[in-house]
């Protein structure tokens, strides 16, 4: 019983990094897009993070998750929309601080940074997705 669980978690885990690969995709395209731009860091960060969050609530629901039915009738649960948009209203945070940090304070190339603040942002969303959100 507990190998099983062992297995669905870490299913549950690859799949939250399939679509998280393609929100990193998302997220990575759109802050390059408007660094190239000239956009400065924090409102680049911004922007490209909401794009892959909003990718990220549509495939984890009904991939990742596969939350059906929970909530209302429709299937539609409010309450989870809201936890799932403060979940990443916090992981925002985080990002915005640590690229501040990393770039400015430690001098890291921006991209660098990017890819340093993204594997801490994948294991804070999983973990929040997985026993608060879905």
């Amino acid at each position: 019983m507990l190998n099983k669980k062992l297995n669905a978690g870490f299913v549950q885990f690859l799949k939250f990094n399939a679509v998280g690969l393609l929100n990193t995709l998302i997220d990575f395209v759109v802050f390059t897009l408007l660094h190239s731009l000239g956009m400065m860091n924090t409102p680049a960060q911004i922007i490209s993070y909401s794009t892959g969050t909003a990718n990220s609530f549509i495939w984890n629901k009904k991939v990742t998750f596969k939350d059906h039915n929970r909530g209302s009738q429709d299937g539609f649960d409010r309450m989870q929309l809201v936890r799932f948009i403060v979940l990443n209203l916090v992981v925002l945070g985080i990002s915005v601080l640590l690229m501040h940090l990393l770039t400015d304070r430690f001098g890291l190339q921006v991209l660098i940074a990017k890819v340093l603040v993204t594997g801490v942002t994948v294991i804070i969303n999983f973990f929040g997705s997985r026993k608060w959100v879905f």
